[in-house]
């Protein structure tokens, strides 16, 4: 062979070289920092005033269907809950997390819960694994009911009063 032969073949192989590297840089970035994804948020609906209703008997407050906490059923962090308030929640393995899961199939920014003030609802945050609501992938905003089992990688939480 000759030495322009060489010379290519030693360029080509060195180009091969930097671009598994620059790949694997690319996949440890996203893994450390997440990816941006733009998902839709839950339908905002405008509160309408509910009328008042009479306290029973014994100084309690009447039910309500909406729930109290959000607790972790299955998995390392089986146990674990975080009070429900009006705000989003975060599950994840990220700081910024409501509850930070210990499960390496969960993402950085792995779900969300919100509400609209009457209805909850669960979005997956472009996880790599997913999310599911039953044995159905969760690819939208979908509406989660009190006591329904969402599982992000071997992770199970609910919703609960």
């Amino acid at each position: 062979m000759t030495d322009l032969t060489l010379t290519l073949i030693q360029l080509g192989f060195l180009a091969v070289l930097w671009l598994f590297v620059l790949s694997a840089v690319s996949v440890i970035r996203s893994d450390i920092f997440g990816a941006k994804v733009d998902t839709p948020r839950a339908p905002k609906q405008p509160r309408q005033k509910a009328p008042k209703q009479k306290a029973p008997k014994g100084g309690r407050k009447p039910k309500r269907g909406m729930p109290s906490t959000l607790v972790v059923i299955d998995g390392p962090n089986a146990g674990q809950m975080v009070p429900v308030t009006g705000a989003d929640i975060l599950l994840g393995r990220g700081t910024d997390a409501a509850i930070r899961l210990d499960d390496d199939y969960v993402s950085t920014r792995h779900a969300r819960f919100s509400t609209n003030g009457q209805q909850w609802y669960v979005e997956d945050l472009g996880s790599t694994n997913g999310t599911y609501l039953g044995n159905q992938r969760v690819t939208s905003p979908v509406p989660v009911d009190l006591g329904v089992a969402v599982r992000l990688g071997k992770t199970v939480v609910e919703l609960r009063k």
